[in-house]
């Protein structure tokens, strides 16, 4: 198996996601000339009064976007290998759905994501990115879960 040269990452800021980043640095070190692509899906809001306020990530509230820029700057881009081109993309939607036309779009490798670890009731009610994400995919899913992450701290 060719080691992975389009990794999609995909993040929501959390501890977990953040842990889970170098799962998708090191594929990305694997293959001369890989692209390591960083995700973050802002919900749209249900409320239309709401919506009003978000039109596409060109024009998010310049505070938010300043403040997502700044959490990439200090976590992520200091752990990017290197020689791997790194790329930020945002977009504002249903995270299973945006996640999923990324991947296509840029002709993703595999994806890489942590798992937080919601109970069934929280899963029941408000679905799970994760599990519609590997359900849909055409390509692999790297899945990190939450106590892999503990089981590693408290190593």
């Amino acid at each position: 198996m060719t080691p992975a040269k389009t990794i999609l990452f995909c993040t929501d800021f959390s501890e977990n996601a953040l842990r889970s980043f170098a799962f998708a640095a090191e594929e990305a070190q694997r293959a001369v000339g890989s692209k390591l692509i960083l995700l973050h899906v802002i919900p749209e809001p249900d409320a239309q009064f709401w919506k009003g306020y978000i039109y596409d990530v060109g024009d998010m509230d310049s505070k938010a976007k300043a403040d997502i820029d700044a959490a990439i700057d200090k976590d992520y881009r200091p752990l990017v290998p290197e020689g791997v081109t790194f790329e930020v993309a945002m977009r504002i939607g249903d995270a299973p759905e945006e996640i999923l036309h990324h991947a296509k779009s840029v002709n993703a490798d595999l994806i890489v994501l942590g798992r937080q670890g919601k109970g069934m009731i929280s899963q029941w009610l408000t679905g799970n990115v994760t599990a519609r994400v590997v359900r849909k995919s055409v390509c692999p899913v790297l899945v990190v879960p939450m106590a892999f992450i503990e089981k590693q701290q408290k190593a």
